[in-house]
């Protein structure tokens, strides 16, 4: 082919020296699984706000079992009802498709498909969404009433523990008594341990964990820490690891830090599913906007004109602090 040719087949518009390779699309998507949804149950609701029922506590802790009087009857026993509000704010996010910009990529048949790009986008900025408002309402300090912080050594008459990265810490001991606190205050043992990157890193590492395994390993196959010992070790049925990661910076600019604390932990109380009766540290309640579901994806055209069509995500939800005494902060687990 000579430079005639190529100048015919350019006029053509047959001639594409820059064509995209069809098995080859970059991407950022997080390949980390969001935890929110992991961490605490998911409450579908038909309407975005409303009230639900919570038990006393103290009423039904209390042992109203009395003797019979002959010929009569006891007191009848308080049945304590309170009711709490949740309310559901929607959320969007919009994706522009410009007809005539995704036309060239469409007939190219590249591995590059932007309508189906932008859906999934679309799903990611919502768990990403999700995630940062989960990071805001339950996982920093202030949050929880039980709270504890960490220091140089102990002081539990000022809830101070001794960091996880310290050597010299006895981080077993520490989340076991907090454990034992729960199980006391809340009536339910602690079923899991949420750990941001940094804190799991320190336990992953700290010689009281290592002692604990290392007997277990062979060499064919060496004894690893990972999420699942160690949820064996601290006697929960999961050890989540708060990894997901975000840009804080503006249009234009790149800070891309961790969504959750990295040095903080959270100890709590919480089913995966949601049932009648049972309860929860925390809660999401999600209006269910399509009917089924609490994301909602539609498509439609945008302005006059503009050959554009907006791709969007909606998703209503709220999180609310369900029973307080089923949840322990740690903040600040290393240095």
């Amino acid at each position: 082919m000579n430079v005639k040719d190529i100048s015919i087949r350019k006029q053509l518009g047959a001639w594409q020296p820059n064509k995209y390779l069809s098995n080859l699309c970059l991407s950022y998507f997080e390949d980390a699984q969001f935890a929110a949804k992991r961490v605490f149950p998911t409450c579908p609701v038909e309407l975005p706000s409303g009230y639900f029922y919570t038990f006393s506590k103290a009423d039904l802790a209390r042992d109203n079992v009395k003797l019979k009087p002959d010929n009569g009857a006891v007191t009848p026993a308080v049945m304590g009802i309170s009711d709490s509000a949740y309310n559901c704010r929607v959320h969007q996010i919009l994706i522009g498709l410009d007809k005539l910009v995704i036309l060239p990529y469409q007939r190219d048949g590249g591995g590059f498909d932007p309508e189906r790009a932008s859906v999934k986008t679309i799903n990611e900025q919502l768990n990403l969404h999700l995630e940062l408002e989960f990071a805001r309402n339950f996982f920093k300090s202030g949050v929880w009433q039980n709270q504890w912080t960490g220091a140089a050594s102990d002081n539990y008459s000022q809830k101070k523990f001794q960091r996880f990265d310290d050597t010299t810490s006895d981080p077993i001991s520490f989340i076991d008594s907090r454990m034992i606190e729960i199980r006391r205050e809340g009536r339910k043992r602690p079923n899991k341990l949420v750990l941001g990157i940094d804190s799991y890193i320190a336990l992953k590492n700290h010689p009281a964990v290592s002692e604990r395994i290392k007997y277990t390993g062979t060499n064919a196959a060496p004894a690893v820490v990972n999420e699942t010992v160690l949820a064996q070790i601290f006697g929960v049925d999961s050890v989540i690891v708060l990894d997901a990661t975000y840009n804080a910076g503006g249009l234009g600019e790149e800070n891309m830090q961790f969504v959750c604390d990295s040095k903080a932990a959270l100890l709590l109380y919480a089913p995966d599913e949601i049932s009648i009766d049972t309860p929860s540290a925390g809660m999401i309640f999600a209006w269910q906007i399509n009917g089924a579901d609490y994301i909602a994806l539609d498509r439609y055209e945008g302005r006059d004109g503009s050959h554009v069509d907006l791709v969007e995500g909606l998703m209503a939800f709220d999180m609310c602090k369900t029973a307080d005494c089923l949840a322990c902060y740690m903040a600040g687990c290393v240095a």
